[in-house]
């Protein structure tokens, strides 16, 4: 599988950990959108697009946003059904809609969304007016 096209969408906000979203096309038939590119405490790396986990309630069936306390329709308090669930943990909220299998495609990914992402910052950088030659 090859990557045919990367499109990098920059964040307006600098100082925000979310620095951009990518879409990628691969060998020209599929594509995968709303991949992030994230600043974190080691350097750059990609998330990939995720959706909220819904948990139905138990009284009505509502189904409500995983970590949410009371039911969205009726207000019953949700249960938690073991300890561990009890905790807070926003990985365990979300579900990668799409993503590698394996860490060697994973890298390849990264790497030519990061290459296509510093692209699309130095050209932005370099086409803004305080940049612009006199």
């Amino acid at each position: 599988m090859e990557i045919t096209e990367i499109r990098i969408f920059l964040k307006e906000s600098p100082d925000k950990k979310l620095k951009a979203y990518a879409t990628v096309t691969f060998d020209q038939v599929f594509v995968v959108r709303n991949i992030k590119v994230i600043q974190g405490a080691s350097g750059l790396f990609i998330a990939m697009p995720s959706r909220k986990i819904r948990i139905p309630c138990r009284k009505c069936g509502f189904k409500n946003e995983a970590g949410n306390r009371y039911c969205g329709h009726c207000a019953q308090l949700l249960t938690q059904d073991t300890p561990e669930t009890a905790v807070h943990d926003a990985k365990a909220e979300h579900r990668d809609i799409a993503h590698p299998v394996n860490q060697e495609f994973r890298d390849y990914l990264q790497n030519k969304i990061l290459d296509a992402y510093k692209i699309e910052v130095d050209h932005q950088q370099g086409s803004s007016p305080e940049h612009s030659p006199a």
